[in-house]
């Protein structure tokens, strides 16, 4: 897995396809619902997420880490802070180690978006914004454990209907391996 993705590094459809998404990605990232301090809706997930199944983890560092730098200087929202960048390159990251050249199932699905809610969103960036700013790891915790918890079920659903609309594009493009035609649960 690490290694084919990694090789999509080195090919121009890939880089060209990687910076399509980057350029989403910056230009979502601007559009959000403030709901708290430091707590924002976003649907850059939903990118993020079939980036991921395309571009492969590596790949999906590398992108993470443009997309935070280059969507800081357009759109700079908070403190720049490193913490951020890691945030930004662990969500692809994690969306590619479930949907990256495999069968996309809802369960697959489920779990990428879970544990980026839990431990990119809540636990990380509870965790950079007690070290940026005034009020301690559990107050950030509190209220982005309840923001992504009351999120969870809807953007799991947003990226059922998302990824059951594009796959067949995916696949007749050679983009993502054949899928079944109809997305399963496991």
């Amino acid at each position: 897995m690490f290694k084919k993705s990694a090789q999509n590094l080195k090919s121009i459809n890939y880089l060209a396809i990687m910076a399509v998404f980057i350029a989403l990605k910056v230009i979502m990232a601007g559009v959000f619902i403030p709901v708290g301090e430091n707590l924002r809706i976003s649907f850059t997930f939903l990118i993020i997420a079939v980036e991921a199944c395309i571009i492969g983890p590596i790949p999906g560092l590398v992108s993470g880490f443009i997309t935070d730098l280059v969507g800081f200087m357009l759109f700079p929202f908070g403190a720049f802070f490193p913490g951020y960048i890691l945030s930004a390159m662990l969500n692809c990251f994690i969306y590619a180690l479930f949907l990256y050249n495999t069968r996309i199932t809802i369960t697959k699905l489920i779990l990428a978006k879970t544990v980026v809610s839990y431990f990119c969103n809540v636990l990380l960036g509870s965790l950079w914004s007690s070290m940026l700013y005034s009020k301690g790891f559990i107050f950030y915790a509190s209220a982005s454990l309840v923001k992504n918890t009351l999120l969870l079920p809807i953007e799991i659903i947003m990226l059922v209907i998302v990824f059951k609309l594009l796959l067949p594009y995916l696949q007749k493009k050679n983009l993502v391996p054949v899928q079944d035609s109809k997305m399963k649960l496991i």
